[in-house]
């Protein structure tokens, strides 16, 4: 049940792809605090996933856009602020792709072609995103930005590989456009960090199930889910979070600002003396002359 905290807004999310996604969350959200939105995706990701299912039960269109093509992104704002009936209160990024760990290129040997995939698809299309409609002037002021990021932008996390690279430039680029918005136009931009999360890309991640469980015992709250990440962007598309720009802020149970949890040591401690499984037959486990990374 909505509290109409977005009532009268007009939105765009990027990123819906099925009921697993954040952004299809987000969408949901958003929809039912009052706002109208349209979906968006790149047309071979419309045609692979469900997006038109979510259009069809909240009552919008889908329109295909590759984020990295700044002419779709221009026709995108301006189809969007057409069929909603004016400029766009908010936008949420929610786009992530790599080459490389699709791939299982090591991050000491990244294809530098995928490398560019990886950061274009990530990270520069959340900066053709905001300069696409600040050059529309589509975004109304005290209108609304956000980005997904990890914590893998500030630390190390064995196997997230370029991705790492990719959210440290997205939040770069939160804190550099946030300010010319900002100054401008009053327009705030955002990254949230989430905890890790089952969706379609997260589950391309190396050991992501072990990753999901290590931080769900280091975390004082547990891992946040999808649905409460969606809660929280919703905070920040409304009119409660006016002041609040150019920040990245951790969505994820305390895990930041932890060093270790007695939860995460007591399962330390029971594998202790076991022998590591590196170079066994099962292929979440990495090759044993991987152990120099380590």
């Amino acid at each position: 049940m909505g509290n109409n905290l977005l009532k009268g807004k007009r939105g765009i999310i990027f990123g819906a792809l099925n009921p697993d996604s954040i952004a299809w969350k987000v969408a949901e959200r958003a929809h039912e605090e009052g706002a109208k939105i349209t979906l968006t995706n790149t047309p071979v990701a419309i045609r692979m996933g469900e997006t038109n299912a979510l259009a069809e039960k909240i009552d919008t269109i889908v329109i295909g856009a590759d984020a990295t093509n700044v002419d779709d992104l221009t026709n995108l704002f301006k189809e969007s602020m057409e069929y909603l009936g004016g400029k766009i209160d908010f936008v949420l990024h929610s786009i992530g792709m790599s080459p490389n760990v699709r791939k299982e290129r090591h991050y000491s040997d990244l294809d530098y072609n995928y490398l560019d995939k990886t950061l274009d698809v990530s990270a520069i299309s959340f900066h053709k995103v905001m300069q696409t409609a600040r050059k529309l002037d589509a975004i109304s002021e005290w209108g609304s930005v956000v980005a997904l990021s990890y914590v893998a932008a500030q630390r190390t996390f064995y196997g997230y590989n370029d991705m790492a690279d990719a959210k440290a430039l997205l939040e770069s680029f939160a804190r550099s456009f946030g300010y010319i918005y900002g100054r401008e136009r009053r327009v705030r931009v955002n990254t949230i960090s989430q905890s890790p999360t089952i969706t379609t890309a997260g589950n391309g991640v190396k050991g992501f199930d072990r990753l999901l469980d290590f931080a769900e015992r280091m975390s004082p709250l547990g891992n946040a889910s999808a649905a409460a990440c969606a809660d929280y962007c919703i905070t920040l598309f409304s009119d409660l979070t006016k002041m609040v720009t150019m920040q990245n802020l951790f969505h994820d149970g305390g895990f930041s600002n932890m060093g270790m949890s007695l939860r995460a040591l007591e399962q330390y401690e029971k594998g202790l003396h076991q022998d590591c499984a590196c170079g066994s037959a099962n292929d979440d486990y990495p090759a044993a002359d991987e152990h120099r990374y380590d």
